[in-house]
């Protein structure tokens, strides 16, 4: 008898990457009288007389939460948590296109499982949050939306649909970021996860409407390794899995001319990030997800 089938939430949410996230929050940016200032995520602790838990003092926390009863028992520094009403939803934009579905002999996963894995993280700490949180599966067309909800069970219902996607079809980022200036999302969070296989300007089309809303956006760009640096060791061919378009390369080029390309590629879109105040994160399918999430959510930690 095979074994059953585990459910989203345990193959999509490593224990391990948990753990090492398990004091790290979403902070999000917002516009204000003209200046970008940090926003605490929800639930707003400090706003509330709602008690929700105690937490480890780390630099970075007001001290005016500190609880001087638990340090005078324990000679430990804890700060209290109170629950408030939402005000960061973080809204997850998954490309799930073709290409993405590429997966070399260098990485146990394919990009677009590695993506999955990533939206599932991010949507585990918004709902740990208590923060809105909600999901666009796209590729040429919106193929799933599930609109920002704290609610019971939003998790839950992300995960399932997590757990369904696959990789086809072409891809057209406008179609994601035109929605959401559509459905009148609020102000929030806006995370893209896509390889983005686009040029500068069709990038900064797409993106600069979610810019103007005020939106805060992280562009999570997915990469396998082999993408970033081939490993060839005779000419070959080349098929574009999204067009169905078919290039003969040579091994030279391919060990010398791409990777000076992909990487004056990746650059200029990290130009176009810039342009609009969005972040710009490389991540490679061999890199451990809790590392470089970890790494990031730190870095804007310490910004905000």
């Amino acid at each position: 008898m095979s074994a059953p089938k585990a459910n989203p939430m345990q193959r999509l949410l490593d224990p391990s990457v948990l753990s090492s996230l398990a004091n790290l929050e979403l902070v999000a940016r917002t516009v204000v009288d003209g200046a970008m200032v940090g926003l605490h995520r929800s639930p707003r602790f400090g706003f509330s007389q709602e008690f929700a838990e105690y937490k480890p003092y780390t630099e970075g926390d007001d001290p005016r939460y500190i609880d001087w009863n638990v340090y005078a028992r324990s000679e430990r520094t804890y700060i209290k948590r109170f629950r408030g009403e939402t005000n960061s939803p973080l809204m997850i934009l998954l490309d799930s296109s073709a290409s993405m579905g590429y997966q070399s002999d260098q990485s146990a996963v394919s990009k677009m499982q590695y993506a999955t894995y990533l939206a599932a993280s991010l949507a585990y700490m918004a709902s740990k949050q208590n923060d809105a949180v909600g999901l666009m599966v796209f590729d040429e067309k919106v193929r799933d939306y599930r609109p920002p909800s704290s609610r019971f069970g939003q998790l839950q219902a992300i995960l399932h649909c997590l757990d369904e996607v696959f990789a086809e079809r072409g891809t057209v980022l406008e179609e994601p970021t035109t929605q959401i200036g559509a459905l009148g999302i609020k102000k929030g969070m806006v995370a893209v996860i896509s390889d983005f296989y686009c040029d500068h300007e069709s990038l900064l089309q797409s993106v600069r409407p979610l810019a103007f809303q005020g939106q805060d956006i992280m562009m999570f760009q997915i990469m396998d390794p082999a993408e970033i640096k081939p490993v060839i060791k005779q000419p070959g061919l080349l098929k574009d899995s999204e067009t169905g378009q078919v290039v003969e390369v040579s091994r030279e080029y391919m060990q010398k001319q791409y990777p000076v390309k992909m990487q004056q590629h990746i650059a200029s879109l990290e130009k176009a990030a810039a342009a609009v105040r969005a972040d710009h994160v490389l991540m490679q399918t061999t890199e451990p997800l809790d590392q470089g999430l970890n790494g990031y959510l730190r870095f804007r930690t310490r910004r905000s």
